[in-house]
């Protein structure tokens, strides 16, 4: 296991950024060999010891990214949060936590001190715009606002840019930079709380002439219907889109996963080990997911 692969990062403070919205900072000398990729909505993975035996089991991350387990998957604990801000100054690095009941990361960060530890691992980026991007749609849930909030940041001059970002209400809702060119609109609903208005309103936005790209982060079942659209209908080539489920709303959903028919977990699995086109292997697996329900 290379050491410079993980890191222990202690909080130093907490912010309460909306009713839904916890901010952490960490810093400390565990973060000194810490290195962001600098992409916008990069995300990392946070661990968490058994809260039996205190163990922290952590998985074997090899040069190409690929995980294994030593001790077994089910023995690593482990959530998956974007980098919301790191200063390799100040050797800080802000994570946003979305406040809710029953969920380890979440648990965690709201019982949290200044003091506190975590081991959290090298981050990784996915937002890629292809050279000559001229416009770019952009949507998120609450669980998507710490990239979308990263990306306008960081947004380069002159891309023409429509954001939707939904919130349970407007109490929810953030400060978002708006670059010239950018359009943001909010939405309430979604978010666990009611139905989404997402797909419905990304199918009905007009979108310019010329290249673009679709960035969206949200609920895994919204996102499955924005992606239909994206491939079936708009036709967008796998590198004009990066489309990502950040969370699912089926609370027992690796539970109805596990009940399934050995023989489609079986196929699932195998599919996403073959070597064949990810997104036809996503195609097929969203496919089957709706067949059983998840």
């Amino acid at each position: 296991m290379a050491a410079s692969r993980f890191h222990t990062a202690t909080v130093l403070r907490r912010t309460l950024l909306t009713p839904g919205m916890l901010r952490l900072t960490f810093g400390g000398a565990g973060l000194d060999t810490f290195r962001s990729t600098g992409i916008g909505d990069e995300y990392l993975r946070l661990f968490f010891p058994d809260p039996a035996t205190g163990e922290l089991a952590l998985p074997v991350i090899d040069e190409t990214g690929r995980w294994t387990y030593p001790d077994g998957p089910s023995k690593v604990r482990c959530s998956t949060y974007t980098v919301r801000r790191f200063d390799p100054v100040r050797g800080e690095l802000d994570i946003d936590f979305v406040v809710h009941a029953g969920g380890v990361a979440s648990d965690w960060a709201q019982r949290a001190a200044p003091g506190d530890s975590i081991t959290l691992n090298s981050p990784r980026g996915l937002y890629a715009p292809p050279p000559g991007t001229q416009w770019q749609l952009l949507a998120a849930d609450a669980t998507g606002l710490p990239a979308l909030s990263r990306l306008l940041e960081q947004m380069p001059p002159g891309l023409q840019t429509r954001v939707f970002a939904e919130v349970i209400d407007a109490a929810h809702e953030q400060p978002l930079a708006t670059p010239p060119g950018t359009s943001i609109t909010w939405l309430h609903g979604g978010n666990g709380v009611a139905p989404s208005g997402l797909d419905a309103v990304l199918r009905r936005v007009p979108l310019p002439a010329g290249p673009g790209y679709v960035w969206v982060a949200g609920e895994q079942k919204v996102v499955r219907g924005i992606r239909k659209y994206v491939r079936q209908e708009l036709k967008l080539p796998a590198q004009c889109y990066e489309l990502v489920g950040y969370w699912v709303a089926q609370h027992d959903w690796e539970a109805r996963y596990e009940a399934l028919d050995p023989a489609i977990r079986s196929r699932i699995e195998a599919a996403w080990e073959s070597d064949r086109d990810p997104e036809e292997v996503q195609d097929e697996v969203d496919a089957t997911y709706e067949l059983v329900g998840l």
